[in-house]
């Protein structure tokens, strides 16, 4: 019985943050400095698309007085959005022929600014999953979540159709959200599964569980984390390891600045 999966894959590049390595691998001198991308997964399914994170708010990053508000309290971290005075979610979706209103589903891997800003696209409109330990995180006392960098102005809104996920959870078919806490409360990567029809397999992306290719292969601790040791987070990094050399399946880290853009080209010629 064929099993029905994802028919195209792609990742978005919605922007880039200059900043300390030690944010990515945990005890690295906070001297060398990182360019990493901003990563968005676009999926298409037999029942439509599926978006997996959204990017930056751009109005918080080009307004300067909203740049200091928001964006200025985390010293060491630059925002950087693609040239431009286009929205760069936008631009990405219009690439593959797209607009806001055909994407069904929103997954978030964890409200971190860089990853949910683009969500006040789907107010009222798209399903949208997200582990409910996140959300609350996210509503929690203020000013907490935005000292972490979790800006409440990017997802509070009564309009938005919250689905809350209590664990690993298929969200889709071809699409499992696996819960991956650490670098936030409720952080999730997830799981993507090729249809048959397209040659089967899959890929992991861990997105903030594992920043870079050397988290990855070495094993090393990730260096922003919520409520956790940084050790602790060598765990969900053996997991998702696991679980991609079980399946056969690519796992991706979130912010690699070599290897996210040779998976963009490769994922291109795959499916276009």
């Amino acid at each position: 019985m064929k099993k029905q999966g994802a028919l195209e894959v792609y990742l978005l590049i919605l922007g880039w943050e200059h900043l300390p390595k030690s944010w990515s691998i945990y005890g690295t001198d906070p001297n060398i400095k990182l360019i990493e991308p901003v990563p968005a997964v676009l999926v298409k399914l037999h029942g439509g698309w599926v978006l997996l994170d959204t990017g930056f708010n751009p109005s918080l990053i080009k307004d300067s007085a909203l740049y200091k508000r928001f964006h200025g309290r985390f010293k060491g971290i630059e925002a950087i959005l693609p040239p431009g005075e286009s929205d760069p979610l936008l631009v990405e979706l219009e690439k593959h022929n797209l607009k806001v209103d055909d994407i069904g589903i929103v997954a978030l891997s964890h409200l971190h600014n860089d990853h949910v800003g683009g969500l006040r696209h789907f107010v009222n409109h798209s399903t949208i999953y997200i582990q409910k330990e996140e959300l609350d995180y996210g509503f929690s006392s203020h000013p907490i979540p935005e000292n972490n960098g979790i800006f409440r102005i990017d997802f509070d809104d009564p309009l938005y159709n919250w689905q809350l996920l209590q664990g690993e959870t298929e969200i889709a078919p071809g699409i499992t959200a696996i819960p991956t806490p650490g670098h936030t409360p409720g952080h999730q990567s997830f799981e993507i599964s090729f249809d048959d029809s397209v040659g089967g397999g899959g890929m992991i992306f861990a997105f903030d569980a594992a920043d870079l290719t050397e988290n990855v292969v070495h094993e090393l601790p990730i260096g922003g984390t919520i409520n956790c040791d940084p050790q602790d987070t060598i765990e969900q990094i053996k997991l998702l390891k696991i679980r991609s050399k079980e399946k056969g399946y690519s796992l991706i880290p979130g912010h690699d600045p070599i290897i996210l853009p040779q998976i963009q080209v490769d994922l291109l010629r795959k499916f276009k």
